[in-house]
Parts: structure tokens; C-alpha cells; sequence
């Protein structure tokens, strides 16, 4: 017997059927919502991860946030450094994300372990980014 893969139940209906077998153990509602596979000697198999990522997709919980978009160069950290010149450089993912174009220029206001970088001639709001020490 081949290996089978049953349609799981996906997005709102996976969700109420998760809410309707809430009496049962996680197993049995994964194989319910059809997350498992029968192997070649008739085992069955659940398949929790499968299943526990589709309840948060259906969830609209984002598996990947800013994951990049066509898998080359790096992710974005969210952090900087400062370098030995003693210079601190935001790089152009962060800018773009920020929709900053050249010539944007900030007010910058020193906080404790902090820095407030203020948008000039801009109704934009103040922009944090902590300074690694």
C-alpha cells in the first residue's frame, strides 16, 4: 500500500474543528483535521509541526516575519553596532522599511541607552533604535 496523504483542513474550518474536538488529546485532532500520513506498512503517522503551523496561519500568526522575499542576502537583525571609527550604520533594509528616500534628514536626541532619531520637516513619528553598547 503506497504512502497516503490525506487533505488536511485548512484557514476557518480548521479552527472550528479544532474548537469542536477540544475535548480530545492534540494527536487525535491533528489526524482528525487530517495532519498524518498511513506509511507503506499501514502505519499511521500524525504530524503535529504540520498541524501546528496551519492553526497559526489560520491565525494569521506569521511563520516568517521579514523573512526575505527571494531567499538571497541576509535578514535583517534589528540591531546595530557601533564600528571602530565610532560610526553607527543603518542599512538600506531598515530604510526602505521605513520608506526613507536620500536627503531625509533626522534630529537626533540621545536617551539613556537609546537613541531618538526624529524626522525633520516630516510629520513622521520618532523612531527608536538602540545603540548596542
Amino acid at each position: 500500500m503506497p504512502e497516503t496523504h490525506p487533505n488536511p483542513v485548512t484557514g476557518k474550518a480548521l479552527l472550528q474543528k479544532v474548537k469542536e474536538l477540544a475535548n480530545l488529546p492534540r494527536r487525535e485532532k491533528a489526524k482528525r483535521c487530517g495532519y498524518y500520513t498511513v506509511t507503506k506498512d499501514g502505519q499511521t503517522r500524525v504530524n503535529l509541526t504540520e498541524f501546528y503551523d496551519a492553526v497559526l496561519a489560520a491565525k494569521d500568526v506569521p511563520l516568517d516575519p521579514g523573512g526575505s522575499k527571494d531567499g538571497r542576502g541576509r535578514e535583517p537583525t534589528y540591531r546595530v553596532s557601533v564600528h571602530k571609527n565610532g560610526q553607527i550604520v543603518i542599512g538600506s533594509t531598515y530604510t526602505q522599511e521605513m520608506s526613507l528616500k536620500p536627503g531625509d534628514e533626522f534630529e537626533i536626541k540621545l536617551g539613556y541607552k537609546h537613541i531618538h532619531l526624529k524626522q525633520i520637516d516630516s510629520d513622521a513619528t520618532d523612531i527608536d533604535e538602540d545603540a548596542v553598547a
